[in-house]
């Protein structure tokens, strides 16, 4: 719940399960909870998509600044490719390495 003058995040007033109020000191908005929905205080749920999470964030506009090493592609031989890290399993596991390929832009991992 947000507050309808400055757009804060409203938090339950201290000892008071049904009030609300706005951290800013400049603001100073209370609210009881049952009074909200009156109010028309905006309500926000935020939604990531899968996709947008595990996106690679191997784009061509940026792949001319991506590390590079030296690595043969197992499509067309060249000795050259784009690498990042990314962390895919569990934390005490070791960090996957993804490659793309600098001439055909083939896309693989190494474990």
């Amino acid at each position: 719940m947000f507050c309808p003058k400055c757009g804060g995040l409203l938090r339950p007033k201290e000892g008071c399960k049904t009030e609300f109020v706005c951290p800013s000191p400049k603001c100073g908005f209370e609210q009881k909870a049952k009074d909200l929905s009156k109010e028309g205080v905006a309500r926000v749920k935020i939604e990531r998509n899968k996709s947008e999470v595990e996106d690679c964030p191997v784009v061509d506009s940026i792949e001319g600044v991506m590390p590079k090493t030296a690595v043969p592609c197992p499509k067309c031989g060249h000795n050259e490719a784009y690498w990042y890290l990314r962390q895919t399993r569990k934390s005490d596991e070791p960090e996957t390495t993804f490659l793309t390929c600098c001439k055909c832009g083939h896309k693989w991992r190494k474990y």
